[in-house]
């Protein structure tokens, strides 16, 4: 039935990640250049929606952008040295004045009211301070860097007390220290030390860029670290998406459950990442996103719903609850972000020296790419640990893909004794065979 009103559907596909995200901690870094122009606008209101929705937010703001071209119109030219600018007093002066600009602009636009938005009306409390301390990066190759400094600690019980009170933590990009002094920090460098030490469940980095693509032109939605470094390595990405890989990786190494790389340039990116299945941008994770294991009890809806569309189509035999539960150890499914999209079963004969490879099954909306060839993978691994020698299957409507697979044409009468009996003529069932591979 198609409806005048196709945001529901997306609110409805929208509403398992609402109550995942509701009480997580989400550390968003913003460079300045999304918090200019139109972009401002829509992004703020985004970042109150997340507030809204129950996610405890911390804010870390980038002010390079701006504290460049007032430099620029100021007429001051500030030293630099391997690659990192010495902030003398003249600069300092200039990145505080950036900074407060921008922090009051960021808290008027969280005030209460958000005027002409769909949350006016609501109450934000948008809360800074000295929560980040500081050290300062002091004299090298006989250089003193001066009020440039580094993390040195990140105060989380006070922000978490900030956050537990359901304040919005906004992070001006300095810190403090003991002795009463303010250092210019990296924006991203807070927002990682940030999220690691409150343990974040995400942390989002807002660039310029979607993420990073391979070498194909193609969007890299989920790497491990070790994965993403290799890509950065090999592409030419720019210096900003370079330094935000590395601090994403950095931050998934430390703890940090998944780090996303998304663009302010898209108005929807932020929302489309964290409330759709694919995303829209790059994530880094600890572990795979999408993963190939065995399957669990905890498993059995999943594979429930994944299976009952294609035996109410008479593709697959029907399998009970009861049945899955039995042969759960049979199974393994691929996993994405919590949901079975895919699943292979090996039911092994052993006295006869071979397997039944059954249950091959990817989800629809994930066809197309190489799932099948990874179950298939994954039941050879498992047949060969059990000592098994061949493989069959036993389908009525995708001999094709078998075939594609190196299985060939077999017989009722070849199959182990206990699978003949249980045979059934009346779906005539065929019959494809495979030896299997040789380990690698």
């Amino acid at each position: 039935m198609n409806t005048a009103f196709p945001f529901a559907d997306w609110f409805r596909n929208s509403s398992p990640y609402i109550d995942a995200h509701r009480g997580r901690t989400f550390v968003i870094l913003v460079e300045s250049e999304a918090l200019e122009g139109e972009e401002q606008s829509s992004l703020i209101q985004d970042l109150a929606l997340l507030h809204t929705l129950g996610v405890r937010l911390v804010l870390v703001f980038g002010v390079r952008g701006r504290v460049a071209r007032a430099l620029e119109s100021t007429g001051i030219v500030p030293r630099c040295h391997q690659q990192q600018v010495v902030i003398d007093d003249s600069t300092m002066d200039v990145v505080e004045r950036e900074i407060a600009r921008l922090r009051l602009l960021i808290e008027a636009q969280l005030s209460p009211g958000l005027p002409n938005s769909p949350l006016h009306g609501m109450e934000i409390n948008a809360i800074s301070g000295n929560l980040v301390m500081a050290r300062p990066v002091g004299i090298r190759d006989g250089v003193d860097f001066q009020h440039a400094g580094e993390v040195r600690r990140v105060r989380a019980p006070a922000i978490r007390g900030l956050l537990e009170q359901q304040a919005v933590v906004v992070l001006p990009p300095l810190g403090y220290s003991s002795t009463g002094e303010v250092f210019d920090l990296d924006a991203a460098e807070v927002a990682r030390d940030t999220a690691i030490a409150l343990a974040a469940d995400k942390l989002i980095l807002l660039g310029r860029s979607a993420g990073l693509h391979d070498a194909r032109g193609r969007l890299c939605r989920q790497l491990t670290p070790g994965e993403a470094n290799a890509l950065a390595d090999a592409s030419d990405s720019s210096a900003e998406l370079q330094r935000h890989l590395q601090i994403a990786c950095e931050a998934a190494r430390q703890g940090v459950g998944r780090t996303h790389l998304v663009s302010w340039q898209d108005r929807d990116a932020l929302l489309g990442e964290l409330f759709t299945r694919d995303g829209v941008g790059t994530m880094i994770t600890r572990e795979r996103y999408e993963q190939v294991r065995a399957a669990r009890l905890e498993d059995i809806g999943g594979l429930l719903a994944l299976l009952q569309p294609l035996e109410a189509r008479g593709v697959l035999v029907t399998r009970s609850r009861e049945r899955l539960e039995q042969e759960i150890d049979d199974y393994i499914v691929i996993e994405r972000d919590g949901m079975v999209i895919g699943c292979a079963a090996l039911h092994a004969f052993t006295e006869a020296g071979c397997g039944e490879l059954a249950c091959v099954v990817v989800h629809d909306s994930y066809r197309g790419g190489d799932r099948g060839n990874l179950l298939l993978g994954a039941i050879e691994r498992e047949a060969r640990r059990q000592g098994l020698h061949e493989l069959f299957a036993l389908t009525t409507h995708t001999s094709h893909w078998f075939f594609e697979h190196g299985f060939t044409e077999g017989d009722v009468a070849a199959l182990p004794e206990r699978r003949r009996r249980s045979w059934n003529p009346q779906r005539n069932s065929r019959v494809l065979v495979r030896s299997l591979p040789a380990a690698s």
